[in-house]
């Protein structure tokens, strides 16, 4: 118990902000019209990409026996890769409403 509440105490102003961040966005895309979205989450795919690349980097340079870097390395390019192939799924089905219909 001693050691979380020493990461707290060292960490407390990275807490704040990963809190702060996370109300911010959460505000920014509540406010954003529902024509949006979609294009929204085609911007998104950039940026999963790079989480995709760091937590590449960062299971790449974890040691062997260090079990929480590996795992949040792993969930971050899972999570990462989900949300990349669900932008894309989402921007095809987008793109095939303004193609012409074969009568």
């Amino acid at each position: 118990m001693e050691t979380v509440y020493q990461f707290f105490n060292e960490n407390l102003l990275l807490i704040y902000l990963l809190l702060f961040t996370i109300i911010l966005g959460f505000e920014v895309i509540s406010k954003v019209p529902t024509v949006l979205h979609t294009p929204l989450m085609s911007g998104a795919n950039a940026i999963s990409g790079v989480v995709i690349i760091g937590a590449i980097i960062l299971v790449r340079q974890a040691s062997p026996d260090d079990y929480l870097t590996l795992g949040l390395g792993m969930l971050g390019i899972i999570l990462g890769m989900v949300n990349v192939m669900g932008g894309f799924a989402v921007t095809d089905r987008m793109l095939e409403m303004f193609k012409k219909k074969k009568k």
